[in-house]
């Protein structure tokens, strides 16, 4: 391990490592109870969605420690999922199939971009407040997401939504459990998301809302994991405009979350180096993109590298060793996959609220002072919970971004990609 890691050279010991994995693991395991609740809704068998994330997490963590010899841990990436189920499948109609075919695709132009390096090249050519809209408009569509999930949002024909009966049942645990969980996020405690979905659930049993499907007699916490939809894909599609559209979306957003996960996490580790570079970053990204097609093949969404890598980095974490250990307990929580499908839409949903809250950090860094930045930037942000599509606030953003930009004289300052970008959304309005 030591000449493999090379610890000595990074401050560290195995033990640390360790201790660093764990502390990783406990921090992001929340995705084994969100990611099958997400991708069920679109008709996906939550067992087999559970394997498939424990498996695609486990291999994309241990690829990233062995081949970039980084302490970032990789797993289905939230806002990701949820434009899976709720904007490709139920919004636009296609076939959990054919969701599946568009990240494994993906993944495919990702391995390929890794390794002539032209990742670094279009995420240099995107504006910088654009990204930033991105995530915070993600972090309010997953919050939104798990508070009707939990019955705290409901529709309202009068108003379009309004808060529910907060005083009883799942609205009332949700509530419960936000509060345990911001509490514990609060008081920095290690794994404080998984603690608090453990922590509803377990409170929402003598609500009755917490309940085995074949009941408490029958149940188990642990048992051999369903097998993983594994190929299970349909390219009828591939070759038209709107799949394009999906495609495009789909590596937009991976793009810019993978990416700026590395930095933050590289830098929080000190391993950037003096001219501003991440170390290894072509393995890094190598990682990331077969982690994607490895998900697809067993039947999740895209696989991202994971900013709660930095919880592990904070317990000294330096190298890739603290993946692989992190991979490792992806493929023991295997056997408990009754454990973490028991959990109920609202024990989640704290976990969806305080990853939004962390989502929407990102907007102190948007330049709001110049309207040709900060409209746009705007109309991405709120078009993602409100037309509840993470797509559509890509689009509108971006349309929105290069129109202000031209009328304003500023055209030149567009990047090349951006142009394309805004010529690929022109043309969805004129698909059928």
């Amino acid at each position: 391990m030591e000449k493999f890691f090379k610890l000595k050279e990074h401050g560290t010991t195995v033990r640390t490592e360790l201790i660093a994995g764990l502390t990783t693991f406990l921090t992001m395991a929340y995705i084994l109870a969100v990611n099958p609740g997400i991708l069920g809704d679109s008709g996906m068998a939550r067992g087999a969605v559970f394997t498939a994330t424990a498996l695609a997490a486990a291999l994309a963590s241990i690829l990233m420690g062995v081949l970039a010899n980084l302490p970032v841990a990789l797993a289905p990436g939230m806002g990701l999922n949820a434009f899976f189920t709720y904007t490709v499948v139920l919004g636009m109609g296609y076939s959990w199939q054919t969701a599946l075919t568009a990240v494994f695709l993906e993944g495919i132009l990702f391995i390929l971009l890794s390794v002539v390096n032209v990742r670094e090249a279009i995420i240099d050519s995107v504006p910088a407040n654009l990204k930033k809209a991105v995530a915070v408009g993600i972090g309010l569509f997953i919050t939104l997401i798990g508070l009707k999930g939990a019955g705290i949002i409901v529709a309202n024909p009068a108003t379009l939504v309004s808060l529910g009966t907060v005083t009883e049942g799942s609205a009332l645990l949700a509530a419960v459990g936000i509060l345990i969980t911001a509490a514990l996020y609060a008081l920095k405690v290690p794994g404080s998301i998984l603690i608090g979905i453990f922590a509803t659930t377990i409170i929402g049993i003598p609500m009755g809302i917490t309940v085995p499907a074949g009941g408490w007699s029958s149940w188990s916490p642990v048992s051999m994991p369903d097998a993983p939809l594994f190929m299970k894909f349909d390219f009828s599609n591939v070759l038209t405009l709107k799949f394009f559209t999906v495609f495009i979306s789909f590596l937009f957003v991976d793009i810019f979350d993978t990416v700026g996960t590395l930095v933050g996490v590289t830098q929080q580790a000190g391993l950037v180096g003096r001219d501003g570079k991440i170390p290894r970053v072509k393995q890094a990204l190598l990682s990331d993109a077969v982690g994607t097609v490895a998900g697809a093949m067993l039947g999740t969404s895209t696989v991202t590298s994971y900013v709660e890598s930095t919880a592990g980095v904070a317990s000294g974490g330096r190298t890739g060793l603290t993946a692989v250990s992190t991979g490792v307990l992806f493929l023991l929580a295997l056997v408990f996959s009754p454990l973490f499908l028991l959990i109920p839409a609202a024990a989640t949903a704290p976990a969806l609220v305080v990853v939004g809250f962390l989502m929407m950090q990102a907007v102190v860094g948007i330049n709001f002072t110049d309207p040709t930045e900060g409209l746009p930037a705007f109309i991405t942000i709120v078009m993602m919970p409100f037309a509840y599509s993470i797509a559509e606030g890509i689009v509108y953003g971006v349309l929105s971004y290069v129109v202000l930009k031209t009328l304003t004289g500023k055209a030149k300052s567009i990047p090349v990609f951006t142009w394309i970008l805004f010529a690929v959304f022109i043309l969805r309005f004129f698909i059928a």
